[in-house]
């Protein structure tokens, strides 16, 4: 019972913050006081923070069913939305892009890598999730720093046709640096440092995991459309880690 009530708290935790990392950005950018741009930013740097909560569930399922409601909201906030807070949503941070498929493409693909990376390793390997916060990490935090220093600094552009978008050699570093610090911050902390919920780690395996997951990543994120990213960065690198980690 203790710990059925503890999974609630936290659960409760998790969705007071999620909305209020949401709510926020959108009350901001309705009063104008922040562009599109910096609220979309805002919500995806810090919305996917609650992942963090994951390895603490006595019952895991809860991580899956908070993600997957998260998805079901951005599917659903579109500029013909009739709730009037999703369509609040979608007219806050939706993108030009989105205009043609109408809901929030970009923070739906977000959503769903969270929610089937989550529900993946609560299925087949819930003492390894160290893996799947790692690569939802660096879509959150990685991805947004790249774009941000990239579109203000970056000056040697990277053109590859089949992405349909243009990168920047700064942007790539940045995404390494951060990607390789965020990496070893998780593997060390749910790895190396918590031995009641997840598989043990060595300290030379963290850094080996760490160098392996951010170059991986970075590579991804450099041949990926834009469009795509938030999916085929999380969910090919954590997958192709976690398989190396097999062997």
């Amino acid at each position: 019972m203790e710990l059925i009530l503890t999974d609630l708290l936290i659960v409760f935790g998790a969705y007071i913050y999620v909305f209020a990392t949401i709510l926020v950005p959108v009350q901001l950018k309705k009063r104008d006081l922040i562009s599109k741009f910096q609220a979309r930013k805002f919500v995806h740097l810090f919305a996917g923070l609650s992942v963090l909560t994951t390895p603490y569930f006595s019952w895991p399922w809860f991580a899956v069913i908070i993600a997957g409601s998260l998805t079901v909201v951005t599917l659903f906030s579109s500029k013909d939305s009739k709730v009037k807070k999703l369509k609040e949503l979608y007219d806050s941070i939706g993108e030009e892009a989105e205009v043609k498929p109408g809901f929030l493409e970009g923070p739906f693909h977000y959503c769903l890598s969270i929610t089937t990376l989550i529900t993946i390793f609560v299925i087949f390997a819930p003492d390894r999730m160290y893996f799947p916060i790692a690569g939802i990490l660096i879509m959150i935090i990685s991805d947004t720093l790249a774009s941000i220093l990239g579109k203000k600094y970056g000056k040697r552009e990277i053109h590859l046709s089949w992405t349909g978008s243009v990168r920047t050699l700064e942007g790539s570093l940045t995404f390494f640096i951060t990607a390789f610090i965020l990496c070893f911050g998780t593997f060390w902390l749910f790895g190396y440092m918590n031995y009641d919920t997840q598989l043990h780690l060595s300290i030379e395996m963290v850094l080996l995991y760490s160098l392996l997951t951010s170059f991986t990543s970075t590579l991804i994120e450099l041949i990926s459309p834009s469009t795509y990213d938030d999916l085929t960065v999380p969910l090919a690198t954590t997958l192709i880690i976690f398989l190396l980690s097999l062997i």
